[in-house]
């Protein structure tokens, strides 16, 4: 019996049951406008490509990140604001959205990412990107450190996934576009500071 008082088999028939739900109904997931321009007014802008993104908030910076897994055809774009600090307060993730397609450990881990990182600082966000990257590396032993699993909430469920190989790269993808989007977003805010001084 597992700590949660439950078989291994009943574990990970939760696991899956949380995995099709967020699939389902999967939190953060947007339409993008046509060519990747953001729906949103703003006065930051940074340009992505051949679209120009807007922030919904003059003191926030845009960016995104395209993400494709070749050995599955997933496929997600990633858009991030982050406050640019300019209030003498750590920069935040202020929106956090998402479009794309996949199979539902893609759209599942997209969904519970939003959940977990949205309104957090740019480190806490990384240091919950390095905690779910090591549960994937763990290869289903998981964390064995409680606190750690306790921030990473639902997103243990992927425990099982971390199993196959094949599939650690689905509940990867969207980390990777948050991550690639954050630091696009700070290299634009840093080239903006660099000017100003």
């Amino acid at each position: 019996m597992s700590d949660y008082g439950m078989s291994s088999e009943e574990l990970e028939q939760m696991y899956q049951e949380v995995i099709l739900e967020a699939s389902k109904a999967p939190h953060g997931k947007v339409g993008f406008a046509k060519g990747g321009a953001s729906e949103s007014i703003g006065v930051n802008s940074l340009s992505s490509g051949e679209s120009t993104l807007q922030a919904s908030h003059e003191y926030c910076v845009p960016a995104q990140s395209h993400q494709f897994n070749p050995t599955c055809g997933d496929e997600v774009t990633v858009r991030v604001e982050i406050s640019d600090g300019s209030d003498g307060k750590p920069q935040r993730i202020e929106e956090l959205v998402w479009d794309g397609q996949g199979c539902s450990i893609s759209q599942a881990s997209l969904s519970i990412m939003v959940d977990l990182v949205h309104g957090k600082t740019v480190d806490e966000a990384m240091d919950l990107f390095h905690d779910f990257h090591r549960l994937m590396e763990s290869r289903g032993a998981g964390l064995h450190d409680e606190a750690v699993e306790e921030k990473l909430g639902d997103a243990v469920v992927f425990q099982g996934v971390s199993r196959y190989p094949m599939r650690i790269k689905c509940a990867l993808l969207g980390w990777e576009g948050l991550k690639d989007s954050m630091a696009q977003a700070l290299a634009h805010m840093e080239t903006t500071n660099a000017k100003e001084a």
